[in-house]
């Protein structure tokens, strides 16, 4: 009867794109009712899984299952015992059901969840993998406060029922550890934030004509291109990032762009530079760049697992190869001039990641000169400007968008309505070329970011962007200043998870303008 009278007093509301000024989730799930009521989460709050297929050997939902808590409690004490009230107001358990046995994180993975909050149980029915699981325990986060006046975490507006999956199944963020070196415990903190914004690939732009800071077994040579040996990543370091990244239901796509931005590659073995004065692109005459490129890959293979590694090939300058002269002569031996032989080295550098099992990105230029020619299993990676994309999947293959005047982030003049504005579907109205854009990303290129301001730089106009790649179209808002509150009340709950979020107000990575409120900033 308790269970009864409770259900009563509530007045359950159905949310849609009109309706959240009283919903405070980020990103906005696809289908949403709550009620009137409140529930006190008990100090014994538990996890239980009968009748889940999922047996969690490698401890991703249980581990997860403890940092929720811990991200809900945000490190106060919590002094109220809720033993001391009404049990029916009291939420003990979180009972989760998966599916799948399977914990192998991929492209097109299923995420989706289904989270039920009635009185004094909590399901989620169903989850077709632990990664929808992890995204649904993020969303029981958000609707989870504690509450200073009784001293105990409260959940609001129950019951709560949400049915939620990805618009699309890449939603990443690129970080370029070349141009600064970020220490690990940099790039765990940003892929802790990515999981509360259910962003699920971080791009790791790894080397660059700068630096080469990573360890690449085959090649030991490689990272003498480092800025110092304090700034580099052991291949053990690469691996562990991977794994922190797989248990919050993050990918990790690694980069190494050829044949251009490759300078530091050179500082461990010259001859792949065409001269010494003249040290990019990577020598295209030098049969050892390409066995450098298939021991760099073949190394990958064995920690970076997700389908995609990219490949670069953008802003590349030929320059160097037609006034080298052996590489010249070689040019004129092989009947090529400069734009031939960067087609020649793109196309041979992804027959290298194909035998290695990887599917292909590449930067647009390598579409805009020789798209044609690509291979068929190429993800044309778009940040130019907005019009590629169309091109790019009327030409039959997929498209990943990033275009710079919208998604990036070193841009500080792109604001967070840019963010959330930019739609990646522009101008595309075939279904089946809509279903070839695989996503979006945006990126924090390097050149003046460090760990000392990274976050702020990232956050929260990234989230804008997280929440155009996870809600379904028709529940998002044609006006980004519809958002502007929740948005708001997203960005210092990161603050309150510790992460350096900026000010909504005035360019990117800008600081408070004066005393206040967070939540007026």
């Amino acid at each position: 009867m308790k269970f009864l009278r409770l259900l009563i007093c509530f007045l359950v509301v159905s949310v849609d794109a009109t309706d959240i000024e009283n919903l405070n989730i980020w990103p906005l799930p696809n289908a949403v009712s709550y009620g009137s009521g409140d529930l006190y989460l008990s100090h014994n709050f538990v996890l239980k899984t009968k009748g889940s297929k999922f047996i969690d050997d490698a401890g991703i939902l249980k581990s997860a299952f403890l940092r929720t808590i811990g991200i809900i409690e945000a490190d106060h004490i919590i002094e109220a015992n809720t033993s001391e009230i009404d049990p029916a107001l009291v939420l003990k358990g979180i009972h989760v059901v998966i599916d799948s046995l399977s914990d192998e994180l991929q492209y097109g993975v299923d995420e989706s969840y289904k989270l039920s909050i009635p009185p004094q149980v909590i399901n989620f029915l169903p989850a077709p993998t632990v990664y929808g699981a992890l995204h649904a325990l993020q969303t029981f986060s958000q609707i989870c406060v504690y509450d200073i006046i009784s001293r105990r975490i409260l959940i609001h507006q129950v019951p709560w029922t949400i049915i939620d999956q990805p618009r699309f199944p890449f939603r990443g963020l690129l970080i370029d550890t070349s141009r600064h070196y970020q220490p690990v415990p940099v790039i765990k903190k940003v892929i802790d934030s990515m999981a509360y914004a259910k962003l699920n690939v971080l791009h790791w732009h790894i080397v660059d004509e700068e630096s080469f800071p990573l360890e690449v077994p085959s090649y030991p040579k490689l990272w003498d291109g480092s800025y110092s040996k304090s700034e580099r990543y052991t291949f053990s370091d690469a691996a562990e990032i991977v794994s922190y990244a797989k248990n919050r239901g993050i990918n990790v796509l690694a980069e190494i762009d050829v044949p251009g931005h490759a300078r530091s590659w050179g500082v461990g073995y010259p001859s792949l530079w065409p001269s010494p004065n003249c040290q990019e692109p990577l020598d295209v005459s030098n049969e050892f760049a390409f066995e450098l490129i298939n021991g760099i890959l073949s190394d990958f293979s064995k920690i970076f697992k997700y389908k995609f590694v990219h490949l670069g090939g953008d802003e590349v300058d030929t320059s160097c190869w037609v006034t080298s002269p052996h590489v010249k002569a070689w040019l004129e031996k092989s009947g090529m001039n400069g734009p031939r032989a960067y087609q020649y080295f793109v196309l041979r550098a992804q027959q290298i990641a194909l035998s290695h099992g990887y599917e292909i990105i590449n930067w647009e230029e390598t579409f805009n000169n020789f798209g044609a020619n690509l291979s068929k299993k190429t993800v044309v990676h778009n940040w130019l400007g907005s019009n590629v994309a169309p091109k790019v999947v009327k030409a039959g293959l997929r498209c990943l968008v990033s275009n710079q005047d919208k998604w990036y982030l070193d841009h500080l003049d792109n604001f967070w309505q840019d963010f959330y504005s930019n739609e990646p579907l522009t101008n595309i109205t075939n279904p089946h070329e809509q279903e070839l854009v695989i996503g979006g990303e945006v990126c924090m290129w390097g050149e003046h970011v460090d760990g000392s301001d990274i976050e702020q730089t990232i956050w929260p106009r990234a989230a804008a962007a997280a929440e155009r790649l996870w809600t379904s179209y028709d529940k998002l808002a044609k006006n980004p200043e519809q958002v502007r509150n929740r948005l708001s009340y997203f960005r210092c709950l990161l603050n309150l998870r510790g992460v350096a979020a900026a000010p909504l107000e005035g360019f990117g990575r800008t600081v408070p303008s004066e005393p206040g409120s967070c939540y007026l900033q």
